[in-house]
């Protein structure tokens, strides 16, 4: 794949010094838009069409200068070569600017701002912004359980811009995916040869991963680089050292960051080593290379997840974790995006057809066998559902539809090549065709994240305040919390807090004595064990456990780390209802999978002089003395 395109190979040094000129380049560039962003007055972006605008003016410029500059490259002097490289290199980042950056504009927070899921990433990287060890982002005196990668990074970026995790967790999304996505054009045009096709690639690729990714910055960096990784792959088991050497770390930080995509691709890897050994080189040197990527890339992980293996394998308990209890309707479902009405569906349905008529050449080879084995991922997914687990099959959606489109640009690149002329007036309309089509696609992706992009709106964030201007939540009166917490509490990274507000815990670094939900605890936490110890202290607060001297025995009695402090629902001054602890509990396979039920502990068990009991707003703040 690459022998037709015109010859743009780069060597192997002039592409590690491109990747990591686009990389730093599209990541600073990024963060540099975030700063300017941040002294401007648009209105919020689901208020007004001014925003969308921007966005889309911006979008157009871009798609436009890149169509230009592949002309250029193609029918241009040679002296605006570095011109255009730079266009191309860039653009990607471009798009991750005026399609999620500007939208997000007047708001501190991230996609979904701090709803569901994000309330648990806002907090590891809360976590590891407040320290630089690989701890676990709720439980304290335990590593971390989560990849840790991305979020450790991130923490050291808050750490130099001087923000707290919670507001640092936007600018290090966008500067992070844009980054990643500016580096795959030079990866591609190192595999085909050709800066408009490579270019062509980054650029849907990067539409996809904020589209279907996003909302996990992380999960997108890995999805963007999947199809180029396998083409390598499939290179590096035939001999290939510098392919060998590139799978190895891009596994080696998958594994650091999304284990799920990375064990997809390990699989891939496992399929094609195979395959590549019993029919091409009928030998066992495909399988020592599978091998030595392997141990390379585990190697690599270890930098995060020692911590973790060592706990496990020096026989520490664990228990409660439900990571794989999840079934939405899309994990039940198998994706066909070739068949979605869209150009990325277009482009998928073009893959296929790409796929299996160039199904001998090696490299369309490793793509096909990802997409392959990824829906053989998927189908299993669903049949583990009988035995009480899944998969998450229905994650992969990224990977199928970038391997697909992916294919589809090679297959629309080979189709010019094959039928139409080269001249340059011929190229220019291919390339004004190629140009509208990604001006149509770009300009919706912030139509398509209009839910997400609202969240981070309408979330009341850190300093208490809404995007929207709306009247913030109960969230305003976390600063008056922890303001509460301090009066008996040093260090928040050192004090255990019993509390149901979770988006407290993803904005100030307290350790939680209970984590959000089973689906993001860390085993070793043993989350349904303490469960049934919180409902515990709860029901014999009424009874044996009703006077106060007892109830802290029983506390200070308790295998784990005991709570200093407790934030309820309820009034002060309400000693026969009692005050609520909403108990997270797996219902696993219902969906939404998790339900939330209300126990009442007993205020009189919270007395002087044992405890301090403070009113803050709808919560009861509860300090030991």
């Amino acid at each position: 794949m690459g022998s037709e395109y015109a010859p743009d190979r780069l060597s192997i040094g002039a592409t590690l010094a491109a990747m990591a000129a686009s990389a730093l380049g599209g990541g600073a560039a990024t963060l540099l838009v975030w700063f300017i962003l941040r002294g401007t007055n648009l209105p919020a972006f689901a208020s007004s069409n001014l925003t969308t605008a921007v966005a889309t003016a911006g979008t157009v410029v871009i798609c436009v200068v890149v169509a230009v500059g592949c002309w250029l490259w193609l029918h241009g002097p040679k002296q605006l070569k570095p011109l255009v490289y730079l266009a191309c290199y860039l653009a990607p980042a471009g798009i991750v600017c005026t399609t999620t950056a500007i939208p997000l504009s007047t708001s501190r927070l991230w996609l979904d701002g701090m709803t569901g899921d994000q309330e648990f990433r806002t907090q590891f990287l809360t976590r590891l912004t407040d320290s630089w060890h690989l701890s676990d982002m709720n439980y304290i005196d335990m590593p971390s359980f989560y990849p840790s990668g991305w979020f450790w990074l991130g923490g050291r970026m808050a750490n130099l811009l001087g923000l707290p995790g919670w507001e640092a967790f936007q600018p290090w999304a966008l500067a992070s995916i844009a980054a990643a996505v500016s580096l795959l054009t030079p990866v591609w045009q190192r595999i085909v040869g050709s800066v408009p096709v490579a270019t062509g690639i980054a650029l849907v690729t990067t539409c996809i991963v904020l589209v279907v990714s996003a909302a996990e910055p992380y999960a997108a960096i890995v999805a963007a680089g999947s199809s180029a990784a396998m083409v390598l792959a499939g290179r590096a088991l035939r001999g290939a050292p510098w392919a060998l050497a590139g799978v190895t770390i891009y596994l080696g930080i998958s594994a650091s960051m999304y284990t799920l995509y990375t064990s997809v691709l390990a699989g891939t890897l496992i399929v094609a080593a195979a395959l590549v050994s019993a029919l091409v080189t009928r030998s066992f040197s495909p399988l020592i290379r599978m091998i030595i990527i392997g141990v390379g890339s585990s190697l690599i992980a270890l930098t995060v997840w020692f911590p973790y293996l060592k706990a496990v394998l020096t026989g520490q308990p664990r228990s409660g974790a439900t990571s794989l209890h999840y079934l939405p309707y899309s994990g039940a479902q198998v994706p066909l995006p070739m068949f979605s009405f869209s150009l990325i569906g277009l482009l998928c349905m073009i893959g296929i057809v790409y796929m299996v008529l160039n199904v001998l050449d090696t490299d369309v080879m490793s793509l096909t066998i990802t997409v392959i084995v990824t829906y053989c991922w998927i189908v299993a997914s669903m049949v583990a559902s009988l035995a009480g687990t899944t998969l998450l099959g229905f994650r992969l959606d990224a990977v199928i539809a970038i391997c697909l489109s992916t294919a589809g640009v090679l297959g629309l690149a080979q189709l010019h090549l094959t039928y139409l002329p080269t001249r340059p007036r011929v190229t220019a309309a291919v390339a004004v065709v190629i140009a509208l089509a990604g001006i149509y696609y770009a300009q919706g992706i912030p139509a398509r994240n209009q839910t997400a992009i609202d969240r981070a709106h309408s979330d009341t964030d850190g300093y208490g305040e809404r995007a929207d201007r709306f009247a913030p939540g109960s969230a305003t009166f976390y600063e008056a919390l922890n303001d509460q917490l301090r009066t008996r509490i040093d260090s928040p990274a050192d004090a255990v807090v019993l509390t149901d507000e979770r988006s407290f815990l993803a904005v100030y670094p307290y350790r939680g004595f209970q984590a959000m939900t089973s689906h993001y605890a860390n085993p070793l936490g043993q989350f349904d064990l303490r469960n049934t110890l919180i409902e515990h202290w709860a029901d014999s607060s009424w009874n044996e456990l009703s006077d106060p001297a007892a109830f802290k025995d029983t506390l200070a009695g308790s295998p784990w780390e005991p709570p200093q402090a407790f934030i309820f629902r309820g009034d002060a001054d309400d000693m026969e209802t009692g005050w609520k602890y909403d108990l997270a509990e797996d219902i696993y396979p219902n969906d939404p999978n998790v339900r939330f039920r209300g126990i009442f502990f007993n205020p009189a068990v919270f007395s002087a002089p044992y405890w301090d009991v403070a009113q803050v707003g709808p919560f009861v703040v509860v300090t030991l003395n």
